[in-house]
């Protein structure tokens, strides 16, 4: 490939900024690309992105592969509706509607009528609908939008009966939810003060939760719990399903333990430290009086189900831990719903107040659950299933009868009868059993000339399950395989798994996706050259950092809005947080884990890099745009082979929450176009 010399990248000349990390001298050339809204920045944005599109319109398939993605994605889908009040809730969305529209149904087999169509919030569809909490008669909905991405949330309140807006507007709202108070006569919410600059750059810390009264202005909010004292706590409000008791989740960056603090709202009293330790995580479930039940991690690293009274504040087990990971739990009359991740696909199990288990509910294969949202006194339940074949398809489980039918099946324009899964396991360097899952054509020869797309995360406690993907369909409709491996750092196996792959064991994640990447390719899946890795997030830094470790091993390297330099990442926004799975550069030691692999900071120049599209959006205040700016400027000055090095910045965009359907489509038709392209699938 002759690219680079045929189109030289935009220059990015160097600034002469050295940092000092425990008397390390460390340059940091590119510093000047953190001034993401300056016209320097602005001008090799657009100098960026016109390169991108240049290199992208000179594919012929480049439109072909649009249009089938625009026709797959183009079917009618529902998300699991629950009883609100009067009325059934649901999601739904025609097909090529950028956003779903909310609505509710006296019954699910009659007409139902729009709540809230977030696709009237702007022009473009980059105003989404981020966060809903009904009242507990179900009368009025506390909703939150969203703008171009940002996490950013403003709240209003509507009218279910009429289907209007009340006079209520609030603001600066960020990784909380509401909660109602039993009577409706408002909710609580948590927020930060007011930014004075750098909206979507400087760091978020002091959250504070208050309770807002319907019908008044912000300004007269009460605040209800705030801790100075401890600026990077989280807190988080939810409600008792008897509307007695306000639970306050409060956590510390994104570690998943937690501490629970009680409030009678009965009562009036004062905010009780419910469990003070932050010594697991804790789910609440509901409540009998004062005693209050937990899906908890504590003395359980796959979870178990407990109980705590408020007098005596003993934890007493109900169900306890097996040997697959417990993911979620609801409450249904008296018994327990238990959603559990068997080597990292759903089981689900039925369990009563005694902990005996009493079912479990049919599932059609291999495949993610997701729904189980009710209140105790529903004696039906919806749920969701889908898998890398099959469409998300609703049902509804009776508990009384015990069985189960299909409420919406969707129709997609393909056949999955031609498309198999299998889930492999393969050892990692340690020895560490890891598994995977390929999804692929049946006809598919195991050659080596498969174009594959293999994806990642492994951070965070987060599991990566089977779903249905309209983008990874016409994937696989042009003859690739798709693998996704379930790397240490996530939340498959437990705590255990999630803490194996995080601070000084980040490696082992590394070394989790290189060794999917050799079994791949030692089976005859896919070779090098055909072999492309995707991640987004924290997957973009395993990308990053996987591509340098091994630059031959791969043909093609995503990495969408990643988080590349590991030495600043806790300098913006909510990056601080993330130091429970990294760790910080303040700290010595841990500077030397982070600098051994940040993706920025090893690129070295006279290595041919794989061919590599940088993904990020310029309204991304999760993971600061900067990263990615800084890592395809060094990229590009060190690139020594012709693989091209590329970045494709989305406008009026986030980290990917709420993104327009027309935004997602051009995104993947860009991704792939330039897939086929690098790894030669003309």
């Amino acid at each position: 490939m002759t690219f680079r010399a045929q189109r030289p990248y935009p220059p990015a000349p160097h600034c002469d900024v050295v940092d000092d990390y425990h008397g390390r001298q460390v340059a940091d050339p590119f510093r000047w690309l953190e001034d993401i809204d300056s016209s320097q920045t602005s001008a090799w944005i657009a100098a960026q992105n016109d390169l991108t599109e240049r290199f992208l319109a000179a594919v012929p398939r480049r439109e072909e592969i649009r249009e089938r993605l625009e026709h797959v994605w183009n079917y009618e889908r529902f998300s699991p509706p629950s009883r609100e009040g009067r009325h059934y809730v649901f999601y739904k969305n025609s097909g090529l509607q950028n956003q779903s529209v909310l609505y509710v149904a006296p019954v699910l087999d009659g007409p139902a009528r729009v709540l809230i169509d977030p696709n009237l919030f702007s022009v473009d569809g980059t105003v989404a609908l981020s966060g809903l909490a009904f009242s507990h008669d179900g009368e009025r909905v506390a909703y939150a939008i969203s703008r171009s991405g940002s996490d950013w949330l403003e709240w209003h309140v509507r009218d279910v009966a009429t289907g209007t807006d009340l006079e209520d507007h609030l603001q600066w709202g960020k990784f909380s939810g509401a909660a109602w108070r039993g009577d409706g006569s408002g909710f609580f919410y948590s927020r930060y003060d007011q930014p004075v600059d750098a909206l979507f750059k400087a760091a978020n810390y002091y959250h504070k939760l208050y309770f807002h009264r319907l019908g008044t202005d912000q300004s007269q909010d009460v605040l209800v719990y705030q801790r100075p004292d401890h600026k990077d706590w989280n807190i988080a409000p939810v409600v008792s399903e008897d509307g007695r008791w306000l639970i306050i989740y409060v956590t510390e960056g994104t570690e998943p333990r937690n501490r629970v603090f009680v409030q009678d709202l009965d009562a009036g009293s004062d905010v009780v430290e419910l469990l003070p330790d932050a010594d697991g995580n804790y789910e609440f479930l509901g409540n009998d009086g004062d005693r209050f039940y937990f899906h908890t991690t504590r003395d359980a690293p796959r979870g178990r189900i407990v109980s705590i009274g408020l007098a005596e504040r003993s934890v007493h087990e109900i169900v306890g831990q097996t040997a697959d990971e417990l993911d979620a739990v609801s409450m249904f009359g008296d018994r327990f719903v238990a959603h559990y991740l068997h080597d990292a696909h759903s089981v689900v199990r039925l369990y009563s107040f005694g902990g005996a288990q009493i079912g479990e509910i049919p599932l059609p294969g291999l495949g993610t659950v997701s729904g189980f949202q009710g209140k105790r006194v529903d004696a039906e339940a919806y749920f969701s299933f889908t898998s890398y074949t099959m469409p998300a398809t609703i049902y509804r489980y009776d508990f009384v009868t015990r069985e189960t039918t299909t409420v919406f099946k969707p129709a997609v324009d393909f056949d999955p009868d031609l498309y198999t899964s299998e889930q492999v396991f393969y050892a990692s360097k340690d020895g560490t059993r890891v598994p995977m899952i390929a999804t692929y054509r049946k006809d598919t020869v195991f050659d080596g000339s498969a174009p594959t797309l293999l994806y990642g995360y492994g951070g965070f406690d987060i599991s990566l399950t089977p779903a249905f993907s309209p983008a990874t369909l016409v994937w696989l409709e042009m003859g690739g395989i798709y693998a996704v491996a379930n790397l240490r750092g996530g939340g498959e196996y437990g705590e255990e798994w999630h803490l194996a792959g995080t601070k000084e064991r980040k490696q082992n994640v590394f070394d989790d996706f290189i060794a999917a990447a050799r079994y791949l390719i030692k089976n005859r899946y896919t070779s090098p050259a055909k072999l492309a890795i995707m991640g987004g997030s924290n997957g973009g830094l395993l990308v990053g950092a996987v591509m340098i470790q091994e630059p031959k091993l791969f043909g093609a390297a995503l990495p969408a809005v990643g988080v590349m330099d590991m030495l600043r990442f806790q300098k913006f926004t909510i990056g601080w947080a993330w130091t429970s799975d990294y760790g910080s550069s303040d700290d010595p030691e841990q500077f030397e884990w982070l600098y051994a692999y940040s993706p920025l900071h090893n690129l070295r120049a006279g290595v041919a890099y794989p061919p590599t599209l940088v993904t990020t959006a310029d309204h991304d205040d999760r993971v600061f745009p900067g990263h990615s700016f800084k890592f395809a400027a060094r990229l590009q000055e060190v690139q020594s082979g012709d693989g091209p090095a590329l970045i494709r910045i989305e406008s009026k965009a986030g980290h990917g929450a709420g993104k327009p359907t027309a935004k997602v489509i051009e995104e993947v038709a860009d991704r792939y176009a330039f897939l086929v392209r690098v790894l030669d699938m003309t």
